[in-house]
């Protein structure tokens, strides 16, 4: 049985909603961290066939990494050309064997990206044929952004990748690129002596109330009451065919009874962090509730099963940095949450951070970090890509 690494990162359009996500595939849990070059697109191809796009991306396209030996013997045809976008990677030679591969590849239907382009005469052959061209914003300054964006602006559609900080959206945006991609969506924008609004402030203080250890229904109730639609909410979550309930619930303190507290923590949780999300981009819910659930999943197969419900809150808190524009540490002063939790969401070193390291080392791709995050938790490296798909699963089931 061969395993197969999967990684995707959301891709904005300008009113930040996700229009496609990049997938990053690599080989089986053996060696999947040997590094050969030119072989990465053929994996990316193989390992595409054995999982579900739908369950990946949902409605939204599949940007998918193709290198020259794959577009040459036309590797790309095996997926399916309404879902996915193939970028063509810098390191490609554009020789007439690569350039007739992406013509027959455009006549068929499928849309070409350009990946890390920077304007060389080299693309020339490849440019005419392609829809995108991607713009790595580490690998160049403010004046290369600009000039590139002023050249070829209105031609073809300009995608900002690796944009980190809310400056790096604005600039990409003045110069006129109409897509995003990057980790600015989970960095919170430092606003020094700001407060929590006080709207989002009910939802933080609804976590507070279920991270202590003793459950105060009454206190939940009274917070519930400043907000309205959140008990709605609640209610609503709690009825539906998820949780496959056969007596409906109508009251807080019914759903404490037939749940028991540490499910009714973990819901009560869920539309606290849904709630709190307010107009930012809709990813950052499925991005706090797959992280959930996949440190929930991965604690079945490390030993830290009986720690399941702090990892899930961990997860889930993961991107309240940038659900209310403060620091982390700032955020958790409020939860009165595990020291475990606090300490690795703000950066030390425990088996928690361990868990958030194989979280987020999945997202991005960093094979490397992920190996040796595994390994201290001696977790075996097969389960990371099962578990994360599980968790993506019951994320897509909730939003």
């Amino acid at each position: 049985m061969f395993e197969r690494y999967i990684a995707r990162q959301p891709i904005f359009d300008q009113r930040m909603k996700v229009v496609a996500y990049e997938l990053l595939f690599r080989a089986s849990a053996r060696n999947v961290f040997e590094f050969r070059e030119n072989a990465s697109s053929s994996v990316i191809v193989d390992a595409t066939m054995l999982f579900d796009l739908q369950t990946l991306t949902g409605p939204a396209k599949a940007f998918v990494n193709a290198d020259e030996s794959a577009l040459v013997r036309g590797a790309p045809k095996l997926l399916p050309k309404d879902r996915i976008v193939i970028e063509i990677l810098e390191t490609v030679l554009p020789t007439p064997d690569v350039v007739k591969a992406c013509k027959e590849l455009t006549e068929i239907g499928y849309v070409l990206a350009l990946d890390d382009f920077l304007d060389q005469p080299k693309w020339q052959p490849l440019f005419d044929l392609a829809t995108y061209l991607k713009i790595d914003f580490r690998a160049s300054d403010c004046d290369a952004r600009r000039i590139v964006a002023d050249r070829y602006r209105g031609r073809i559609q300009l995608l900002a990748e690796k944009v980190e900080t809310q400056e790096e959206l604005t600039s990409a945006r003045s110069f006129g690129f109409t897509l995003f991609q990057g980790f600015f969506f989970a960095k919170p924008v430092v606003l020094e002596g700001r407060e929590i609004p006080s709207n989002k402030l009910v939802y933080v203080r609804l976590l507070e109330a279920i991270s202590t250890p003793e459950l105060s229904v009454d206190k939940i109730e009274s917070i519930l009451k400043q907000e309205p639609s959140l008990i709605y909410k609640l209610l609503r979550y709690l009825n539906s065919p998820l949780l496959a309930l056969r007596t409906e619930i109508h009251e807080i303190r019914d759903a404490v009874q037939l749940l028991g507290e540490t499910e009714f923590r973990r819901w009560v949780s869920i539309v606290a962090v849904v709630a709190m999300s307010g107009n930012k981009p809709h990813e950052l819910i499925r991005t706090a509730l797959t992280r959930g659930y996949y440190c929930e999943e991965i604690s079945k197969h490390i030993h830290m099963a009986s720690k399941s419900s702090d990892l899930f809150l961990m997860g889930l808190l993961s991107v309240t940095d940038a659900m209310l524009d403060r620091p982390i540490h700032e955020i958790l002063s409020y939860l009165p949450v595990s020291a475990e939790v606090r300490q690795a969401l703000c950066g030390g070193a425990n088996e928690f951070r361990d868990v958030y390291i194989t979280m987020l080392s999945y997202e991005r791709a960093d094979w490397p970090a992920l190996s040796s995050a595994a390994s201290r938790l001696n977790c075996p490296e097969d389960r990371i890509p099962l578990c994360y798909l599980a968790a993506v699963e019951r994320a897509n089931s909730i939003v």
